[in-house]
């Protein structure tokens, strides 16, 4: 079970609506509208799988899900996050994404959005621990790779293609870094 639970939050835009109900109370249609129209090339969820992490994330107390009538239609269900909800997306918020590329362009972009909408005195401080997580990793899989037999030229070449990988992550996170830093001198 904690097994789910911790994938639950790896792999689905849980925080993404934890994120969007921080802001604000939605109802689930308009969650799922605006999931898809500002993380479509990020998150892929369908209807159904939005309802069920709803479903799921009320199960849990991370949210509140209230009954709103409606003239000539039935009740809709007004989605609020909870002081739970609140902690568990602003924990999350908090903490450097783990050191893969993927993790990278799924959850920390989702950070990074979130952090820039309701903190965005955080940014420069996110990004420069993200890029210290990174090089950490970086710096891990070059032990390992010279730990590595010169006769596991596969593994060898796989350890080199992560490192690649991420290095050019801290090149793009370097860039985040500045593109903030110019909004802010532009903004004020």
């Amino acid at each position: 079970m904690s097994i789910n639970r911790h994938r639950a939050g790896r792999h689905s835009p849980e925080f993404v609506l934890l994120g969007f109900l921080y802001g604000a109370p939605h109802h689930g249609y308009n969650l799922h509208k605006r999931l898809t129209h500002e993380f479509g090339d990020i998150w892929h969820a369908s209807q159904s799988q939005t309802y069920n992490i709803l479903k799921r994330l009320v199960e849990q107390g991370y949210i509140t899900s209230t009954a709103v009538e409606q003239k000539k239609r039935p009740p809709r269900q007004e989605l609020r996050i909870t002081s739970a909800g609140s902690k568990r997306f602003e924990s999350w918020l908090n903490q450097p994404t783990q050191n893969s590329v993927h993790a990278i362009r799924v959850e920390f972009t989702t950070r990074l959005y979130f952090t820039q909408f309701f903190f965005p005195e955080k940014i420069q401080e996110m990004i420069r621990l993200q890029i210290e997580a990174v090089y950490v990793g970086v710096n891990q899989l070059q032990e390992d790779l010279l730990n590595l037999p010169v006769e596991q030229a596969f593994n060898r070449l796989a350890l080199d293609l992560r490192i690649n990988l991420l290095r050019s992550v801290i090149s793009w996170l370097e860039e985040c870094r500045q593109a903030f830093e110019a909004v802010k001198e532009v903004g004020g």
